[in-house]
């Protein structure tokens, strides 16, 4: 099926659900929401900040690994809006804007007047990302909700799980930001069921572009954004599923798939399909003096050879790695905490928790006959500190973490990091 196809119908179903639908036929849908004529708006967000020492210089890429160093480094990570609003028709929508490193801006562009180069036009260091803008509308009780716009990618533990206080340590699991785009957004659809201990959630959304895929990263920087405009000729399905039995424990797993070849941004594979498979399952666990969480990530990559070959014949102004694809990536983590305060003070007003986390993860986890499988890619990180939390709104976290590689030979790296964040 052509894809103008399979864009057209998903767009004109959501678009009347969302708007054209009579309320005489939202059966029990949310009423606690304004009058059809009204109009009502929140704002929240939160920020965070990371003070680091490291002991390694920048450059991993030498023999027995990134240099030793003593570097110190102050960073305004993000500062994220989320603004929530009630239209007519019961019509939900959120945006969600991010500032990251203090804000910075760049566009790239497709010049074919200049023989068909690419062209970067950088405004300044930082990023400033609309990470989520849709439109949302529910039925049956709330049961059923429907989305159309731009949201997070329903696969791993984070896109539910990545506000500074969801987790102990002071940065996101550095397994699964590697391994796929870190709290990964996209463009499509999505239809979402939830029961009473079941929640399941179905996406069409654009694929990811092949020219991003590299050795370190896996298939991380094929998130389009270098252009203005995402490609969605090769769109991706994402799947799933959670249990929740009690309020304090969760575990669920996620699918996702997609080709990869028709979002490149020039035609340069012909009729080569290149789709990827993730797989995860996840947990987490909340109990007042306990809290645990984790997940396991696998993919596969199919012609990554032949991805690889193509990468290596791209233009320099693309700013890509050019480097070896594996066939398969594997990523895990494990984050443990106590509440060591909890049979003392108020749970809900201060939480002192030591606690350790374990990751595993390699970007080159298999690979092809003709391919290195470079023993750096594979990565194990050891760490843990201290996360104080009051009201649930401000965190100062202190931790320390241990990188070893694959290979003996190679440096360990060793990060001290202070981060201090908050909610609003």
């Amino acid at each position: 099926m052509h894809i103008s196809t399979i864009t057209f119908y998903p767009l004109l179903l959501a678009t009347c659900l969302l708007v054209n639908l009579p309320s005489s036929l939202a059966l029990a849908s949310d009423t606690s929401g304004p009058e059809s004529n009204g109009f009502d708006l929140e704002v929240h967000g939160y920020g965070d900040m990371q003070f680091a020492y490291f002991d390694h210089g920048l450059n991993q890429n030498q023999e027995g690994g990134a240099s030793q160093d003593s570097r110190v480094t102050f960073d305004l990570a993000r500062l994220i809006f989320e603004i929530e609003g009630k239209m007519p028709s019961d019509v939900e929508f959120e945006a969600e804007i991010e500032f990251e490193h203090g804000g910075t801006g760049a566009a790239m562009e497709l010049e074919y007047e200049e023989f068909g180069e690419y062209e970067a036009d950088i405004e300044s260091g930082g990023e400033v990302v609309v990470e989520q803008l849709y439109l949302k509308k529910q039925f049956f009780n709330q049961r059923i909700s429907i989305k159309v716009g731009r949201f997070y990618v329903a696969y791993g533990l984070l896109p539910a799980r990545h506000k500074p206080t969801d987790y102990l340590a002071t940065i996101r699991p550095e397994s699964e930001t590697t391994l796929i785009p870190g709290v990964w957004d996209e463009m499509g659809f999505e239809l979402k069921y939830t029961a009473s201990k079941f929640s399941g959630t179905l996406q069409l959304v654009n694929g990811l572009d092949s020219t991003g895929f590299s050795s370190q990263r896996w298939i991380a920087l094929g998130h389009q954004g270098r252009f203005e405009v995402v490609n969605a000729t090769n769109p991706a399905v994402v799947g799933r599923l959670d249990f929740t039995p009690t309020d304090r424990f969760m575990m669920g797993t996620s699918v996702y798939f997609g080709d990869t070849v028709g979002n490149r941004p020039k035609p340069d594979m012909g009729d080569m399909s290149a789709p990827v498979l993730l797989l995860s399952s996840h947990f987490q666990l909340n109990h007042q003096w306990l809290r645990a969480q984790g997940a396991v990530l696998y993919g596969h990559l199919s012609n990554a050879e032949e991805i690889s070959k193509s990468n290596r014949l791209l233009s320099n102004n693309l700013d890509v790695l050019r480097s070896a694809i594996a066939d398969e990536a594997f990523g895990s983590w494990l984050e443990v905490g106590s509440n060591v305060i909890g049979h003392r003070v108020d749970p809900t007003k201060h939480q002192l928790e030591p606690f350790v986390r374990v990751e595993y993860y390699d970007t080159m986890f298999s690979t092809g006959d003709n391919t290195y499988d470079n023993p750096r890619f594979e990565r194990t990180v050891i760490g843990g500190g201290v996360s104080h939390t009051y009201q649930q709104s401000i965190a100062l976290k202190l931790d320390f973490s241990n990188r070893s590689f694959g290979e003996p030979d190679i440096r360990d790296e060793k990060t001290v990091r202070l981060a201090t964040s908050f909610l609003f």
